[in-house]
């Protein structure tokens, strides 16, 4: 046989063998699409222009609701190629990724002026203003828009929606599912700015005081972060780590040894993304919270309405059968919660107010229409107890004396009032902005009267003669970054002698020693004031602007009605 058959003999079972063995090529990832367009009809952040670019995948039908992801400085971590092949690999669900650039105030003569530029006032601040641009204005002009012929529609479910971005954009992102976590559940945070520029440098506090909520978080830094004037970077994301792990929070980290630049994350970025993503479509879990909020709250116990439509409630009280009272004092009604439900109790309350049962079990209450403290029987009768007196709250001692708070009648100079069992009135302080809610501890020697007005409850010792003494600035509040004061308002002590205050935060649970241990915010996120009822005093009531909620809690109020005792002494 001729050699050179005989070689082309050998040569083509190899050149087959070899076309048998050839891998397949993989299937190519299919690409979604991207398109940006101006946004400049902002009414959270007036006379702003950015620009929006909107990530659609590929998978993405039109007809179903998309999850959302949305990013602050725009495109950022090679996400368009990130969610193509996650998305592909079903790692993450059919998800439209949003990318947000800061506001720009331009100037009318750029040759002239120099541009206001927003990032900071945006993305650094706390509060909602950022969060209600994206949910209230970005989000539904995304949805006025398509892609091809493929109509944009977003799901609404805060499990639906990831947040995302770095440095001040990474503290934006965790702040919108911090004050919405029934907007976004899922936060991705590079090198993040948790320190002192505009408050950031709370969060890890609030963190271990706030009731946790049902978020994720992912976190990234690098040890050769920034070290400025405003903090250290790379020490605020490790106490921002270990707050959230503290309070049970699902929290991933990823340290390095990098700088403030975007390198880290966009390598683990797509980890990231898994992790954040990871059992959807259901919801992250809150956290158990910190020791002290376990103390006194139920796991799995959540508040409930008790009712709803009234014009502002206020004065819950509470009598000694653990039935609970409160007023509208727009409808200038009051209303006793019988089987869960509010009944009318007074058709006319003469505006009361602020209220408490005495010892004698009639329900003394501030009524602003009559300028009188009126004790009213359980026949709903009245008789005037004191007159000449507008009030706003009061409490009911064992011996039938009343301290009364009136801030009405000198400005920015509230007087509280001493009002004997016989009716007979004094002014034993003055000098408070605002003076609010009042109570006392359950061994009746020490007064608080809130100051709504300042981010302080005071503390007073009261004196044999029924004058005060020492008076301290003695509770300190925390305060939402958009507000000026606290507006403390409804005090109670429970039976450990824990300070309960109703604050714009929440409600404000304070240890013996001053000092806020948990912060606990009720739905509506409003609350007035407060009271324990129930046939055991450990059901929760809150008074929240046009609702009532209550919640049943593993603490029992302190009435001080009743006989005065000693609590345990402070963990100092």
């Amino acid at each position: 046989m001729p050699r050179r058959l005989l070689s082309l003999l050998f040569v083509l079972p190899c050149i087959a063998l070899a076309t048998a063995q050839e891998p397949k090529q993989p299937n190519p990832v299919p690409k979604g699409t991207t398109f940006s367009f101006p946004f400049a009809k902002s009414k959270v952040f007036q006379g702003t222009t950015r620009t929006v670019t909107v990530y659609v995948p590929a998978q993405y039908d039109g007809k179903t609701p998309a999850c959302v992801y949305v990013n602050q400085d725009g495109v950022q971590f090679k996400a368009p190629e990130v969610f193509d092949k996650l998305i592909a690999e079903k790692s993450m669900p059919v998800t439209i990724g949003v990318f947000v650039t800061p506001g720009v105030v331009k100037a009318a003569d750029p040759k002239m002026q120099l541009d206001r530029f927003n990032r900071s006032y945006e993305y650094d601040g706390l509060g909602d203003a950022y969060t209600r641009l994206i949910l209230d204005e970005v989000l539904p002009e995304v949805e006025t828009k398509s892609a091809g012929d493929r109509k944009i529609i977003l799901s609404k479910k805060g499990s639906d929606r990831a947040i995302g971005g770095s440095s001040s954009g990474a503290i934006c992102a965790f702040t919108a599912a911090w004050e919405r976590p029934d907007a976004f559940t899922r936060v991705f945070s590079a090198i993040g700015t948790y320190v002192g520029l505009r408050g950031g440098d709370e969060y890890p506090t609030l963190i271990r005081k706030f009731e946790p909520k049902p978020i994720r978080v992912f976190l990234q830094d690098g040890s050769k972060d920034l070290n400025i004037y405003g903090g250290d970077w790379w020490m605020a994301n490790q106490s921002m780590q270990r707050a959230l792990a503290f309070s049970g929070y699902e929290v991933k980290h990823e340290w390095g040894d990098g700088g403030h630049n975007g390198q880290h994350a966009t390598m683990l970025f797509p980890d990231a993304m898994k992790f954040l993503w990871k059992g959807w479509p259901e919801a992250p879990k809150a956290g158990a919270g910190s020791p002290q909020m376990k103390e006194i709250l139920i796991p799995g116990e959540s508040w409930k309405l008790v009712g709803a439509g009234y014009k502002f409630t206020e004065g819950p009280a509470t009598n000694a059968k653990g039935e609970v009272f409160f007023n509208d004092v727009g409808a200038s009604k009051t209303y006793k919660i019988v089987d869960g439900k509010p009944v009318v109790f007074l058709e006319n309350s003469k505006r009361g107010d602020g209220q408490r049962f005495g010892p004698d079990g009639k329900l003394y209450a501030n009524a602003a229409g009559e300028n009188k403290v009126l004790a009213w029987d359980a026949e709903g009768k009245s008789t005037e107890f004191a007159g000449g007196f507008k009030g706003n709250d009061l409490v009911v001692l064992a011996n039938g004396s009343i301290y009364a708070t009136d801030p009405f009648e000198t400005a920015n100079n509230s007087k509280v009032y001493y009002i004997s069992p016989k009716g007979e009135k004094k002014v034993v302080d003055t000098g408070l902005k605002f003076a609010n809610g009042i109570t006392v501890s359950p061994d009746q020697t020490l007064l608080y009267v809130a100051d709504s007005r300042t981010h302080w409850v005071y503390s007073y010792v009261i004196q044999a003669d029924d004058t005060l003494a020492y008076k301290q600035k003695y509770f300190h509040l925390h305060v939402h970054d958009r507000d000026d004061d606290s507006g403390a308002d409804g005090l109670r002590c429970d039976r450990d002698g824990r300070l309960w205050v109703a604050t714009k935060v929440g409600l404000q649970v304070c240890d013996q020693a001053g000092r806020v241990n948990c912060i606990i915010p009720t739905p509506n996120g409003r609350v007035s004031n407060l009271t324990f009822g129930g046939e055991n005093m450990d059901v929760l009531y809150a008074t929240c602007g046009d609702k009532v909620y209550s919640r049943k809690v593993k603490v029992k109020g302190a009435n001080a009605f009743d006989k005065p005792f000693r609590p345990k002494p402070p963990r100092l």
